[in-house]
């Protein structure tokens, strides 16, 4: 006989659970996930969409929507962790390292996996959680910044993108585990990308080479935010009990 005891549930959790479906429908993205710990699922693919419009035929992140997420994680109590998913062919330069920025300036346990593929500026948000991770059949394509509107032919266009260069150069470095020269050498390898400079990597170079932290999935990455999760929990509760501990004496 079927089980009547169950509750119904409330007008304001059916409200909320549609609200959260329109969310997920229109950004790609889970609010919290409903597991063993609340983790804000974030996804960025496609195009990462800057100031300019990318055109309707592409898919595209906007950078616009992922900031307020972003804001939320770090400011919403219920929230635990923060789990980016990429698969990017690249974009906007600035917006993208402003993201990168933002990811790692949250302070709760986050995790970055690549799927697919992690292009152009799509390395420095693929290193900006606290732990990276590669699927074996995605790639991480590193070669310069590149412009592909007008360019005025002056010293300054060129220093201009120097400088930009470096702070990739500088944001990856210091968030990775491979070195300044290192990357370098293979953004401007020559060779191996049609008309162009730069490297491709697959999963398990990734990995070798130090850009990316570990190799594995989605359970990989569910797990290492659960692991840091449920330390910083216990951590709390000790520095806690001590500080009862002093009080008492």
């Amino acid at each position: 006989m079927p089980n009547n005891d169950t509750p119904k549930p409330t007008d304001a959790q059916v409200e909320q659970e549609k609200l959260e479906q329109d969310f997920m429908m229109d950004t790609g993205s889970v609010i919290r996930t409903k597991g063993r710990h609340a983790i804000h699922c974030l996804t960025v693919i496609g195009l990462i969409e800057g100031h300019v419009s990318a055109g309707q035929e592409q898919k595209v992140t906007r950078y616009e929507h992922v900031i307020p997420q972003l804001v939320a994680i770090e400011e919403d109590p219920e929230i635990e962790g923060l789990l980016v998913i990429l698969n990017t062919v690249g974009g906007d330069v600035e917006a993208g390292l402003a993201l990168a920025e933002l990811i790692s300036g949250v302070t709760k346990p986050s995790a970055a996996l690549v799927l697919g593929g992690g292009h152009s500026i799509g390395i420095p948000l693929a290193v900006s959680a606290k732990r990276s991770f590669i699927v074996p059949t995605a790639t991480m394509t590193i070669h310069p910044v590149r412009h592909s509107g007008l360019v005025l032919g002056v010293p300054q266009t060129m220093r201009y993108f120097e400088q930009m260069q470096e702070r990739i150069t500088g944001f990856v470095k210091n968030h990775s585990h491979i070195s300044e020269a290192r990357f370098l050498e293979l953004m401007m390898h020559t060779g191996e990308l049609v008309m162009d400079v730069g490297t491709v990597l697959g999963g398990e170079q990734a990995v070798a080479e130090g850009l990316i932290d570990e190799l594995g999935g989605l359970g990989d990455a569910l797990n290492y935010l659960y692991r840091q999760i449920e330390q910083n929990r216990t951590g709390a509760k000790n520095g806690a009990s001590q500080g009862r501990g002093e009080s008492v004496r």
